[in-house]
């Protein structure tokens, strides 16, 4: 009897513990819904029977009414390059730092690293006179290499992988060596096929966080053909005062889509990265 209220609760636990994730996630996307909505009616239909979920009138034109009033197409290409860039430089330059940090002794090696990852202490606005000066000197300003270059070397992704690399076993490095093994081969036979998880989930974090950047881009970008789509629609919006609510949605949707696509097709890949393995021992 008594095993049998136990799984009973035990049932009932699960049960409630699913209705309140299902209740989150309800709030979650009805804002989201609510935007798809939108941007699909008419004008006059959006508020004219209060708010709803479910269109009563349709209007795919929105999606080419606001293509002609602004270019969303530019922005989401000018996207696309600067976030792909900005996390490839990321990996090329955080992944080999972070071996460094892990296996290799060198004279001030853990100054070095605390003076690499203390960037992780300042905000972006705190430095953004310094890294405007420089894109200035190098003659930057106003190109999407400016909206790189600030980010490449990432001390949140440098430790979070050096914390990775120093619990594979030494083991398998010496063993990497005495076949003859440098450094490199180490590096991307070794280290980074037993990391694969943690640079994945490092990278998710870094395209979800470069995608929606608003502030660097706006201050950097002058013209719309550098400019991204945070920038873009955030000059949409100030430019079209009292803006008509369905292109308004239908340009946010320009920015949600695409990623939100990305994330349903690698789904997988997101889950996997976030269940990451970790205690390996010699």
């Amino acid at each position: 009897m008594k095993i049998k209220l136990a799984k009973i609760k035990e049932k009932m636990g699960h049960l409630l513990g699913h209705a309140i994730l299902m209740f989150i996630a309800l709030i979650a996307i009805v804002p989201l819904i609510w935007a798809l909505s939108t941007s699909i009616q008419p004008s006059h239909a959006v508020f004219g029977q209060g708010i709803g979920l479910i269109p009563t009138e349709f209007r795919f034109e929105n999606y080419l009414d606001i293509l002609n009033a602004a270019p969303f197409g530019t922005y989401l290409i000018n996207t696309i390059i600067v976030v792909t860039f900005t996390v490839i430089m990321q990996l090329l330059v955080i992944i080999p730092a972070a071996y460094a940090f892990a296996k290799l002794e060198f004279f001030g090696r853990d100054v070095l690293f605390f003076i690499f990852i203390a960037q992780m202490l300042l905000p972006l606005q705190a430095i953004v006179v310094p890294n405007y000066d420089v894109m200035r000197v190098l003659g930057l300003i106003n190109t999407r290499t400016a909206m790189v270059l600030p980010f490449i070397a990432s001390g949140y992704g440098t430790f979070l992988i050096r914390q990775q690399f120093k619990q594979i076993p030494e083991s398998l490095i010496e063993s990497a060596r005495i076949d003859g093994a440098g450094h490199f081969t180490i590096l991307k036979h070794v280290m980074i096929p037993l990391s694969k998880p943690i640079i994945t989930a490092f990278s998710l974090i870094s395209i979800v966080i470069h995608w929606n950047d608003y502030f660097w881009p706006l201050i950097i970008t002058e013209t719309p053909s550098v400019r991204t789509l945070a920038i873009g629609l955030g000059m949409f919006v100030q430019q079209e005062s009292g803006a008509d609510w369905t292109l308004l949605m239908a340009g946010t949707m320009f920015i949600v889509m695409p990623l939100l696509i990305f994330f349903i097709f690698n789904q997988r890949i997101f889950i996997e990265s976030l269940m990451i393995k970790s205690g390996m021992k010699e």
